[in-house]
């Protein structure tokens, strides 16, 4: 698999009905939540590897990990993700200004609207991956670009916060936001960060049947995600 190569609509299909499928938890991430997710790991200040933010895509919990068929499904689904990721890095190491987050977009009393919570979540989720090492851009003279990611992403805001939130022109708004901070966000971390390309395509390996599971449970692979189907 060719990591280079930008997914296919039907390999976005693909993936997304993965995600959206009974095989995964319901606090496992959608495809704008990946985005964002991913997104926050290629502009983010650390080099993270597979093993450690994979997990966290089926769910909070290494039980929330699907029960992959095959060996052969398991490499199928990462390799997605993985090039789903490395478009991403692309993008900003060729063309940062054409980068566009992955926001759903509706109708909503007559207008068009973009809602860029899920999106932000998977940001949001990125950047709690490694929280000490995103304290530097808080206290930097860029650190209000962070608020709009906050307030739509986070988990819990303060009460009085929930009115910034509370219809969707307002979502929109911040959404529109999010998009114009991503390029500033990025330069920010510029210095801090090596070719993010090369990177990922080091840490999506071949998983070996006796390697480590990448869900994170601490088995190996071919007791874990990598073990036959039971047939009832």
């Amino acid at each position: 698999m060719q990591l280079d190569q930008p997914l296919s609509d039907k390999e976005f299909n693909e993936l997304d009905q993965f995600l959206l499928s009974d095989r995964c938890g319901d606090d496992g991430m959608t495809m704008d939540s990946l985005h964002g997710y991913l997104t926050a790991l290629v502009i983010g200040p650390d080099t993270i590897p597979l093993s450690e933010w994979l997990p966290r895509v089926w769910g909070a919990s290494p039980d929330d990990a699907p029960k992959f068929k095959t060996e052969k499904e398991f490499e199928r689904i990462v390799g997605l993700i993985a090039r789903f990721m490395n478009e991403i890095a692309i993008t900003f190491e060729a063309a940062p200004k054409e980068f566009e987050p992955l926001f759903c977009e509706y109708e909503w009393e007559g207008r068009s609207v973009m809602d860029g919570e899920a999106w932000a979540w998977g940001f949001w989720e990125g950047m709690n991956l490694r929280p000490a090492s995103w304290e530097p851009i808080r206290s930097s003279d860029i650190a209000p670009l962070l608020r709009p990611i906050y307030l739509l992403g986070a988990e819990e805001i303060e009460e009085e916060e929930l009115e910034l939130v509370d219809d969707p022109v307002k979502c929109h708004k911040l959404t529109v936001q999010i998009e114009a901070a991503i390029p500033e966000i990025h330069r920010f971390w510029l210095p801090y960060r090596k070719s993010a390309i090369a990177t990922i395509q080091r840490e999506t390996p071949k998983v070996g049947r006796n390697d480590l599971c990448a869900c994170g449970s601490g088995k190996k692979f071919k007791k874990c995600c990598g073990a036959d189907p039971v047939v009832h």
